[in-house]
């Protein structure tokens, strides 16, 4: 059984910056890639970022040089820390991650229960 909790979102000003974090636990044996996605109202889910484990970084348009994504392997930990925030930028952030389960080998992608970012003044 494997879990991903989300924490760190708000409500923030235009401007303003926030920091998400994702922490994996559970029967993990390794973790390969980790990535932040978002969905705004009436839109389908985009991917923000994604690192890899050796700490390669992908970055969507949306948030390429705004946003700047890293991990703690020791911690099974991901980190979006979100700068120069734009309302556009609302939407329930979602955690994604692929382990390699220590209790019987599978190699499965899981999802977090989503933390709400707003962006208003």
């Amino acid at each position: 059984q494997v879990q991903l909790v989300e924490s760190g979102g708000g409500l923030v000003q235009p401007g303003g910056s926030l920091t998400l974090s994702c922490a994996a636990s559970g029967s993990i044996f390794t973790i390969n890639n980790m990535a932040w996605y978002r969905q705004a109202p009436g839109k389908q889910r985009e991917l923000v970022a994604l690192i890899s484990r050796g700490g390669t970084t992908i970055y969507s348009d949306s948030g390429k040089g705004r946003f700047a994504t890293s991990r703690d392997n020791a911690r099974n930990t991901v980190y979006l820390q979100m700068n120069s925030l734009k309302p556009e930028d609302t939407a329930v952030y979602y955690c994604n991650a692929n382990i390699k389960s220590m209790a019987n080998g599978a190699t499965i992608t899981y999802w977090g229960q989503g933390t709400q970012v707003t962006v208003s003044s």
